[in-house]
């Protein structure tokens, strides 16, 4: 719809499901979904321009035990976390976007922004759940263990469709590349495990050394990679009402 500068906002939820990668997965195993979903506003600019908001969740999970390498499976960690985020991005649609419109009802996109996001491992050791920032098990002293809330790049790819002229469809896969490595709890090295049961008990060396094999948790040795940082993935469909102002049908020449 030429000379039509579209704008206004829209509202909606999504749901679809979030994968993580980091020192528990990082051949990029997809075997392993959790439930996600989200409430967005997006502003539109124009027909190529908005900016969205977002309140998300996501459960990830990973476990050793699903990995090839011989230490992974030695090393035998697991994790599970439920994430949310606060996002904020500028989207940009490869196509003019027109609510209403019978020709420019459809566009490809892409999106990049920034999240804060809250995190918190937790496993489960003989039939209990435990929080494992709480246990110290790279040997954090108690007072310096790794924060709940970091703050991540959130870029991503996606498709809109209208199936009224206010109602529309969003498929999306959005990555969150985190400036933490703790979404998991693995970053450095194994600590002095006879320090860590005096700081923090014999739990705390139980979850940090699960591979039970007797020296394997050397004082030093890696337990993780610390050079790289962990991510969330999201991949999700949504439902979006738009509330601004709609095309004029065309006057009719008859």
């Amino acid at each position: 719809m030429s000379g039509f500068s579209q704008k206004g906002w829209e509202a909606g939820g999504w749901l679809g499901a979030s994968y993580y990668f980091g020192d528990l997965n990082n051949d990029y195993r997809l075997n392993k979904p959790g439930l996600a979903g989200g409430i967005v506003a997006r502003n539109n600019f124009n027909t190529r321009v908005s900016t969205t908001f977002s309140l998300n969740y996501g459960r990830i999970r990973a476990s050793d035990s699903d990995s090839k390498n011989t230490f992974e499976i030695q090393r035998n960690l697991s994790f599970y976390s439920d994430v949310f985020d606060l996002s904020v991005s500028m989207d940009f649609n490869f196509f003019n976007y027109v609510h209403g419109s019978s020709d420019e009802w459809y566009t490809p996109y892409i999106f990049g922004g920034i999240s804060i996001l809250n995190y918190n491992p937790k496993t489960e050791l003989d039939g209990n759940t435990f929080t494992l920032r709480n246990f110290g098990t790279e040997g954090q002293f108690p007072g310096e263990e790794y924060g709940s809330i970091s703050m991540a790049f959130n870029i991503g790819i996606g498709y809109k469709w209208d199936i009224t002229e206010d109602l529309s469809f969003n498929v999306f896969l959005g990555s969150r590349l985190t400036r933490t490595d703790y979404l998991d709890d693995v970053s450095t090295t194994y600590p002095l495990l006879a320090q860590l049961e005096g700081t923090r008990g014999a739990t705390a060396v139980a979850l940090s050394d699960r591979s039970g094999i007797e020296g394997f948790a050397t004082e030093g040795k890696q337990r993780g990679d610390s050079t790289t940082r962990d991510s969330y993935h999201f991949i999700g469909i949504g439902l979006m009402k738009y509330f601004g102002q709609l095309p004029c049908p065309k006057i009719s020449n008859f």
